[in-house]
């Protein structure tokens, strides 16, 4: 132990003695090696300067830069999608569209569907049904009954699991199901599932379900990657369901932990050919995290390029078995966004969409650190004459990303957007509405992080009928909210206005 302590001193003091020198290269690989919003540059300028050695530590924790990374990428996966994109995009743009794509919503969002398209490869789909779930215990359930159903395979990706009740009520369905042949995948991330015991994955696998873990931890918990996480939270049943949104496993997303109460989130059951964009998004996610290369199999994907190519010549035939279940035409795109994309997509579909806004934009997160371009966006839309309402959680679970939210709420205010905080326990959902016509729900905060740092998940939905559900469970919402006006806002505390300028500050790295 004395020998450890001695060791430890030794180091301390051979980092103070060098600091100066540390601080100088860490320094240039900031500002000349990365390319970085310059809020987060001195950010972390600061940090190091202001924060001696526990600035570097916090940097090698938070600070790597994976935006141009290509470990992420699948070279069968190009080679097989470029096919369809390409042909979508020379239909869409010669206006030759199969007749089922040219109503009035898809000509109105038109640019916004061609920028998917190209810079994220979101092929449009329209033979979709949609089921909104804003409670945990409904959700849960739908997604127990469609797994039981599951008869080729089951892929399963969530940020967060928790060896708890709620997971203790899916895993006998997974095991089950792998006795009857089906295969069963399970991915999470190697931060949000931090507290699964490792021997429960070993049992789980001695009995045929494959576990991937994506960034695992070493050394115990430390990360060198935990800035980077997977909050995707995906489920593809045999290639024709699918299930994305705001929900975790984890007892307090099914209202039953009583530091939170109430969970309100938002999540979406997808039938149609919007489930085969989720499959590959696992797929891509399953390829990195294990090394297996579900592309090499066609059976997991309905041959992509092959139907969505056949469906635009207007030989298309739905791909999963009940055509019952196919009383509804929506349209929607599903985009991803993160470490392992050029351009930050769900923050640019965000911007683009609040642009366009004539009406209304209704926003839920549970964090509100939006960058200038979104923040500006919001701020003109409201001086416009649209009605920009924001409903956000009552309290934190991350206190200065709360805090921070409070100021860019408060800041809102003064350009005639509505704030509501949410009093019926905890406010999780994540997604915006406009105009009563189209939607995007997902995994992605409205803040910087699900924007630039974490690997996220939506659906842009072309859709009045949906978009209009998702506006009245948000009108429902509002019974069990707090108005804040700006003269409320005035009137906070001085203690509350230093935290809050405190944790604004800190935004970039939040």
């Amino acid at each position: 132990m004395e020998l450890i302590l001695d060791t430890a001193l030794m180091i301390w003091g051979w980092l103070l003695e060098h600091l100066l020198y540390i601080n100088l290269v860490f320094s240039i690989i900031i500002i000349f090696f990365q390319r970085r919003d310059p809020r987060s540059v001195w950010t972390w300028l600061l940090a190091l300067y202001f924060i001696p050695v526990f600035g570097i530590i916090f940097y090698l924790l938070f600070g790597q830069d994976l935006k141009k990374s290509r470990m992420f990428k699948v070279k069968e996966i190009s080679d097989r999608l470029n096919v369809p994109i390409k042909s979508q995009e020379e239909i869409i743009r010669s206006d030759d569209m199969p007749e089922e794509m040219m109503d009035p919503m898809t000509r109105d969002f038109k640019s916004l569907i061609l920028y998917n398209l190209e810079t994220s490869g979101s092929v449009l789909t329209v033979n979709n049904k949609v089921q909104i779930f804003t409670d945990g215990q409904e959700k849960f359930e739908s997604l127990r009954n469609e797994l039981r159903q599951a008869r080729r395979f089951i892929h399963i990706q969530y940020y967060i699991i928790k060896n708890d009740e709620l997971f203790d009520s899916i895993v006998p369905i997974l095991l089950e199901k792998v006795k009857e042949g089906v295969e069963v995948r399970i991915l999470c991330d190697g931060m949000g599932g931090r507290f699964m015991p490792k021997k429960l994955w070993e049992k789980m696998e001695k009995a045929g379900i494959k576990v991937g873990v994506f960034f695992p931890p070493f050394l115990g918990w430390l990360n060198l990657r935990v800035n980077y996480r997977n909050h995707r939270k995906i489920v593809v049943i045999d290639g024709h369901t699918g299930f994305v949104g705001g929900f975790n496993i984890g007892r307090e997303y099914i209202s039953k932990d009583p530091k939170f109460g109430y969970w309100r989130d938002t999540h979406l059951r997808i039938d149609g050919e919007a489930a085969i964009s989720l499959q590959i998004r696992f797929a891509l996610d399953w390829n990195y995290a294990t090394g297996e290369n579900l592309f090499k199999e066609a059976r997991y994907f309905g041959d992509e390029a092959e139907y969505i190519t056949r469906r635009l010549k207007g030989e298309w035939t739905p791909v999963w078995p009940d055509p019952e279940r196919v009383n509804e035409l929506v349209s929607m795109q599903i985009i991803t966004s993160g470490p392992d994309t050029n351009e930050p997509h769900i923050r640019n579909n965000y911007l683009e969409l609040f642009h366009k806004a004539k009406h209304h934009i209704y926003i839920h997160t549970p964090y509100f650190i939006p960058d200038d371009a979104i923040l500006s966006a919001l701020k003109i839309a409201a001086l416009s004459g649209v009605d920009v309402r924001l409903m956000i959680p009552c309290k934190p679970d991350h206190p200065f990303v709360y805090w921070a939210t409070c100021s860019y709420a408060g800041e809102l205010l003064d350009y005639g957007a509505r704030v509501y905080i949410y009093e019926n326990g905890f406010l999780h959902s994540k997604g915006i509405m406009v105009d009563g016509r189209v939607s995007c729900y997902g995994t992605a905060n409205m803040d910087i992080r699900s924007f630039e740092l974490n690997f996220e998940v939506n659906a842009t939905i072309y859709d009045e009928e949906v978009t209009g559900e998702l506006e009245e469970a948000f009108m429902g919402d509002l019974p069990h909210c707090r108005e804040i006006t700006r003269e409320d806002y005035k009137e906070r505390s001085m203690w509350m206005r230093i935290k809050e300028q405190s944790s604004r500050l800190l935004s970039p790295l939040l």
